[in-house]
């Protein structure tokens, strides 16, 4: 059986500014700027490392959006379809999803090394 997790927060702003915007959100929520940015990201750092963080440059409405993250894309799309979400789009090597709810969510490929099947959750 795959193994998923949520692994961070992606936080979508309209905007044409996203300096101001990764600066804005860097702020506060206590994160420092991780000096991964490009034209459309910027990660923030978590102090904790445990999730990751990222102001994105968009086209549609400013929200907030979660990954998960899985050691089989396929295998939790399925799953996640199976308990009433959709499948929305493919981008690059995600898949974006949306729950029966309306909240739109990325299922990712782990960056992770291994997991940890008691505690559910991918050991660094």
């Amino acid at each position: 059986m795959h193994k998923s997790k949520l692994v961070g927060f992606i936080i979508d702003c309209q905007t044409e500014d996203l300096q101001t915007a990764a600066d804005f959100w860097s702020q506060a929520l206590g994160m420092a700027l991780s000096g991964e940015e490009d034209e459309k990201y910027v990660v923030l750092e978590d102090p904790h490392d445990e999730l990751h963080i990222e102001v994105q440059k968009v086209e549609h409405e400013s929200r907030v959006h979660l990954d998960i993250e899985t050691d089989d894309i396929e295998a939790e799309v399925r799953r996640l379809e199976a308990l009433g979400a959709q499948r929305v789009g493919k981008v690059s090597t995600w898949c974006v999803m949306q729950a029966p709810t309306g909240q739109r969510f990325c299922v990712v490929r782990k960056s992770s090394t291994a997991f940890d099947a008691k505690a559910n959750v991918w050991a660094d």
